[in-house]
């Protein structure tokens, strides 16, 4: 593939909601431009962006994907990202790495929440912005009831540039406005001039939207506009081109990628009005001593490339997608890695379409291709040029929120299942794993239910570990109420040197994690040397109560009297006595049952929150506050028992149709309620009985 200017690329990312059309889209725009000699479509499983075992199963992304393609001298670099809530973080893959983000509308489904998504995760990281209202050969597709829709949600920045003229319910011609010409498509897509259509004063009221817009993003168009001249099409062009750079004008397109009606223009406009690697893709990032320092797209200029993405397959090898801010970034370097501080030793470069690979000698300033088999790299790092260290700050990925535990199939398999949930945490950053050592489970968690039963069939199908996903066990704990003292004695005979050890210990309930271990013994009725034997014997018994087997919390316990014999005295027979004593007081102390409590932090639409207050009081949680946070959205402060919340995620989103977001973190123990105390304790001693 041949190497372009950086004024010459446009990086642009593919998002929406789910089925609103991005993968089908980019197909037509790559067969179109001829970069693929074949129409693949997602239910043959044929498409470019959706190679992925699982995503030819599924017929839906789950990760982002590259497919660059000519058009004219351009280079356009597509990020097809998933629509699927579950796979957000492709969505910041794709974004982090793109200058622009062309959002697909269905013509049927109209505004949807995967499209405000889109739309705000482009204005958080600043990008140019342009919609594509597909789906029009539907005999459903509204164009104009959709258009009104954006223009109510998002403003007057939405401004159409292409539109179609409909009768009798079929789209007979498309309009371009800057042109002011009318296309109709063969069956073989392509384009023929035809008259313009008699639209009456529709037109005319779009016509002079677009001037208004156009008008407002210079002095002199202003000024030419109130005079009332016309403008020129390169006035209308670069007016245009100047209001998406800044952000004011979010063009409108539409067609069918079914069809391929429309798709042309699209492509036309992508390079016309979208900003070029050049004019965009500088950053701002941190130098070798934290300081900002701001990065120029120029391929002149000293090495500065960003890893947004990460595939590592146990066949291929590990892949790294990189983004080439500054410089040229070729095989022969030995790049400083901002993160690590260490140099790395480049593999092969390769430009990638889907899954097919084409060598290169270099990736220039702008561009994006792949480097293979870099171990020690991975997603969010910066690769740069020794003489000039910095660090490009990676885009915030969206965290988990629903955690499972994996059960393996054969045993044997945990030490698999930790490499390969390794792996696949290089590839998808808002993936979270732990060994949990007190209730012995590895415990997954991920964006919601889809995201995890994805992580299953790849543990399966990647890396050869067959898994089942259970309700991980909640970390309950048990402590006292009340002082009491016991006594523990342990003799033994057994001819020879015999066993004897005799403590009086009192336990009282304290403010601490750790159990207190005091000693108030007087007259030597216990050895000072006995007393860490004591003590060892008391902090192994902690580690599980008496009601249901939790390990002991906000326990103090006070050695105060005893004996001893001079000779069957032993450290292992005052260990053997503590723990009886133990037993003895802490069934008569009224123990009872701990539960997790965990903070909330709930972003919810505004009318959303009288529903998820009902829902926290259902399951015992309590609301602290609330905020607005702007966009007509609320934060709900709460707190709620941990053992109540763990479905929480797929709640909210049925709730507020994927809108809602949480955050939560472990607070503090309190008690259980007693009604609940008793199938706790059974359902622990069913589960110790199985281990």
């Amino acid at each position: 593939m041949r190497q372009y200017l950086e004024e010459n690329i446009r990086n642009v990312a593919l998002a929406g909601h789910g089925s609103s059309g991005k993968t089908s889209l980019a197909e037509a725009m790559l067969y179109i431009s001829g970069s693929s000699d074949r129409w693949g479509k997602i239910e043959d499983g044929t498409t470019v962006c959706d190679y992925d075992p699982e995503e030819i199963r599924r017929k839906a992304s789950i990760s982002s994907a590259v497919a660059p393609l000519p058009w004219g001298s351009t280079k356009i670099n597509l990020l097809d990202t998933p629509g699927l809530f579950d796979f957000a973080s492709g969505v910041s893959e794709g974004i982090s790495a793109a200058e622009s983000v062309l959002i697909t509308v269905s013509g049927k489904s109209g505004l949807t929440v995967g499209v405000e998504k889109a739309y705000k995760a482009a204005v958080d990281m600043g990008r140019a912005r342009m919609f594509f209202i597909s789906k029009l050969d539907r005999d459903s597709a509204d164009f104009y009831k959709v258009l009104e829709e954006l223009k109510a949600r998002f403003g007057p920045a939405v401004c159409p540039i292409v539109v179609p003229y409909v009768w009798n319910r079929q789209v007979q011609c498309y309009i371009n406005l800057i042109d002011m010409k009318a296309y109709t498509y063969d069956e073989h897509a392509n384009a023929k001039e035809c008259p313009m259509p008699d639209t009456g004063h529709r037109l005319d009221g779009l016509i002079a939207a677009i001037s208004e817009a156009v008008a407002e993003t210079d002095e002199a168009l202003f000024e030419k506009y109130f005079s009332g001249e016309a403008f020129t099409r390169e006035e209308i062009l670069s007016g245009i081109r100047a209001g998406v750079k800044n952000a004011t004008i979010a063009p409108v397109l539409c067609g069918s990628a079914l069809t391929l009606e429309g798709v042309d223009m699209l492509l036309d406009m992508i390079v016309n009005l979208l900003p070029s690697a050049k004019e965009a893709a500088g950053v701002l990032a941190a130098d070798a001593q934290g300081e900002p320092v701001e990065i120029p797209c120029d391929q002149n200029g000293p090495l500065a490339a960003y890893v947004f993405k990460t595939i590592a397959d146990p066949f291929v090898g590990k892949m790294s997608f990189i983004k080439v801010i500054s410089g040229r970034l070729s095989a022969e370097m030995s790049p400083i890695n901002a993160t690590t501080g260490e140099a790395e030793r480049m593999g092969k470069l390769v430009y990638v379409r889907g899954k097919k690979q084409e060598d290169t000698t270099a990736i220039s300033a702008g561009d994006i291709g792949v480097a293979t088999k870099l171990s020690a790299v991975k997603t969010g790092d910066t690769l740069c040029d020794p003489k000039r260290v910095v660090k490009i700050v990676p885009p915030d990925f969206p965290k988990a929120c629903l955690s499972m535990a994996i059960q393996p199939k054969s045993k044997g398999d945990e030490g698999k299942i930790a490499q390969a949930i390794t792996r696949l945490m290089e590839e998808d950053p808002s993936i979270t794993y732990e060994n949990n050592t007190e209730t012995h489970q590895q415990v997954i968690s991920g964006l919601g239910e889809q995201h995890l039963d994805v992580m299953v069939s790849k543990l399966k199908n990647k890396f050869g570990v067959e898994v089942t996903l259970q309700t991980p066990i909640v970390p309950y704990r048990e402590t006292i109420r009340k002082k009491v003292k016991a006594e523990g004695k342990h003799k033994k005979q057994t001819g020879g040197h015999g066993q004897f050890g005799h403590v009086w210990i009192e336990f009282e309930p304290c403010d601490s994690e750790e159990m207190v271990f005091a000693e108030n013994v007087f007259g030597g009725a216990v050895p000072k040397g006995f007393f860490p034997a004591v003590e060892k014997g008391l902090r192994d018994c902690v580690k599980h109560g008496t009601l249901a087997g939790y390990p002991v919390v906000g326990l103090k316990a006070t050695l105060y009297d005893g004996s001893y014999h001079p000779v069957d005295s032993s450290e292992m027979a005052f260990k053997l006595a503590a723990a009886l004593a133990y037993k003895a007081a802490l069934p008569e102390a009224s123990p009872v049952l701990l539960e997790p409590i965990i903070s909330m932090n709930i972003q919810v639409p505004d009318n959303n929150t009288g529903d998820i207050i009902s829902e926290m009081n259902k399951h015992r949680g309590r609301i602290l506050g609330m905020n607005p946070i702007g966009d007509g959205m609320q934060e709900v402060l709460g707190e709620a028992p941990m053992s109540e919340m763990h479905d929480f995620a797929t709640t909210l989103r049925s709730i507020t149709q994927g809108r809602g977001s949480f955050t939560s973190q472990f607070e503090r123990y309190e008690q259980v309620p007693s009604n609940l105390e008793a199938q706790i304790i059974e359902d622990a001693k069913q589960l110790h009985n199985e281990e």
